[in-house]
């Protein structure tokens, strides 16, 4: 009978007929480990035969890790996430209940790293009914792109091979382009003049203000007697000097002047009243 005494003696692996395929043949005999684990107070004692249970099985979730690779996060950053997932698997674990530890663990882990990239790799925040619709697109234009060949796959392709709808396949599909925002200082595609798309951007038009004046002042300007808004129509429309438009009404410059001014300083007030 092998008398177990600690985890660093029976974390040696098992071996098994053939090659292990990702299935944790060569997982720790950690039993022991685990039944004395739960028994044993807060200290440094628990603290120690803790960190040993995590060595241990470390591999594992590194081969977790290792799974989502390639998925726009470092291959370190999801090692340290899927680690977190093991420590949060070995304190919860109650051999109790006769389960492998390996069959608790790499639920946890797992899901600890889809957790990391639903909540902190998006730039955008999207539902994660749209996350998961995404990743199922994605992984369908994966596979289509290794049997179709030429061409994209369609829509209608991608949505048979993921099992959605053609709106959640195109939800899935506009999500896609969610996940990494571009910087406003990145080159627009296609342009040769090394334009950015910050500069793409449109800016508030000085019209505008104009517009807004023009709006203002029209039920006013026609309330004005039909000289004023004749010689007003001659100075601001067709830019003619005072002197001109005092020679075509047959009246002195000085007097079209304070026409202007008393037809300019009426219009300010009416407008200044209403605003206010």
């Amino acid at each position: 009978m092998r008398t177990r005494t600690s985890t660093a003696q029976t974390a040696r692996p098992r071996h098994g007929a053939g090659p292990a395929r990702h299935s944790h043949e060569d997982a720790p005999d950690t039993e022991a480990a685990f039944a004395r684990f739960v028994t044993l107070p807060e200290g440094p004692e628990r603290e120690a035969l803790r960190q040993e249970l995590v060595h241990a099985w470390l591999p594992m979730s590194e081969r977790i890790a290792g799974r989502f690779r390639n998925r726009g996060e470092s291959l370190e950053d999801l090692r340290q996430v899927a680690a977190l997932g093991l420590v949060k698997a070995v304190d919860r674990y109650d051999p109790a209940r006769g389960c492998a530890f390996a069959s608790f663990a790499v639920p946890t882990i797992t899901g600890e790293v889809k957790r990391h990239f639903r909540d902190h790799t998006w730039t955008l925040h999207v539902p994660r009914r749209v996350q998961d619709q995404r990743n199922r697109v994605r992984a369908a234009q994966q596979e289509l792109a290794q049997s179709v060949s030429g061409r994209a796959p369609t829509e209608a392709e991608i949505a048979e091979r993921a099992g959605l709808t053609p709106d959640e396949t195109r939800e899935g599909l506009a999500a896609i382009g969610s996940y990494r925002a571009l910087s406003l200082d990145a080159e627009v595609t296609g342009g040769d003049d090394g334009c950015t798309l910050g500069g793409a951007f449109g800016g508030p038009d000085p019209a505008l203000d104009a517009v807004i004046d023009r709006e203002a002042v029209k039920p006013r300007l026609r309330a004005l007697p039909e000289r004023e808004r004749r010689i007003l129509y001659m100075r601001f429309f067709r830019d003619m000097t005072q002197s001109r438009i005092a020679e075509d009404l047959g009246i002195s410059q000085m007097h079209v002047s304070r026409l202007i001014n008393h037809s300019c300083d009426r219009l300010r007030r009416e407008i200044m009243r209403d605003a206010a």
